[in-house]
């Protein structure tokens, strides 16, 4: 980050207005003084710096500490969203690559495959319902898919650049 006021002063003010609030006591803001706020004041910093100054790589971290900072905020307390941790954990890590593909034309193939195994993840027992019959091998699969990461990771390490 080659210009840090945009990240400086938003984390300066967040963690401020942050540790303000909590010092006033006003109860209508006690459920947010919990550490996904803080990812979160964290995030939001790194998504002004990517946007304000044009570091599209800031991009990224901004996504996945924000979206981090909100899944945790709302997996207990709001019914609409997912119970699934991990599926939208990566899910949010997808849509950042998304979004920092749409800045610097990079990461779409990380952002696809991050995606796909977000919605396998987060509708493992919906597919796994539909598909009847193939139901054993999903269960192979859903047992094994793992190692299947681990022989795509080392794909990715060791494939030559062209």
């Amino acid at each position: 980050m080659k210009n840090q006021r945009i990240f400086t002063g938003v984390i300066l003010i967040g963690f401020g207005a942050y540790f303000f609030l909590q010092q006033l006591g006003i109860t209508i803001f006690q459920q947010f003084f919990t550490w996904p706020t803080l990812i979160m004041i964290v995030g939001i910093a790194f998504l002004g710096q990517g946007y304000g100054s044009k570091e599209a790589e800031s991009i990224l971290p901004g996504v996945i500490m924000t979206g981090f900072g909100l899944h945790f905020h709302l997996v207990g307390h709001a019914a609409f969203w997912p119970q699934n941790t991990v599926g939208m954990l990566i899910l949010i890590i997808s849509i950042g690559f998304f979004l920092r593909f749409q800045k610097t034309g990079t990461g779409l193939s990380q952002a696809f495959l991050f995606f796909i195994l977000a919605i396998l993840l987060l509708f493992y027992n919906k597919l796994a319902g539909h598909l009847g019959i193939l139901q054993h091998g999903v269960s192979f699969i859903g047992k094994f898919w793992p190692a299947l990461l681990i022989v795509i990771g080392f794909y990715f390490l060791l494939k030559k650049k062209k």
